[in-house]
């Protein structure tokens, strides 16, 4: 996996957060944060497989982020 791979791993399990967070913050203030938290942690260290499928799903994920990151 390549550096831009992870940067863009890092940006995604962000933006996840930051949406989980504000939607939940009209809710349940008090737990947004770490919901948010909980979710990108979630997406980001999901993206090492162990076991299942997962390592079909990476190569899925590392095919559109090759579509999107310029050279490799």
């Amino acid at each position: 996996m390549s550096f831009a791979f992870q940067l863009l791993d890092i940006v995604i399990a962000g933006i996840l957060a930051g949406v989980t967070a504000f939607a939940l913050a009209t809710v349940s203030p008090s737990v947004a944060t770490d919901v948010g938290v909980l979710f990108a942690a979630l997406y980001y260290f999901s993206r090492n497989p162990w076991g299942g499928n997962g390592e079909d799903v990476n190569d899925a994920i590392d095919e559109v982020y090759a579509t999107l990151v310029p050279g490799k």
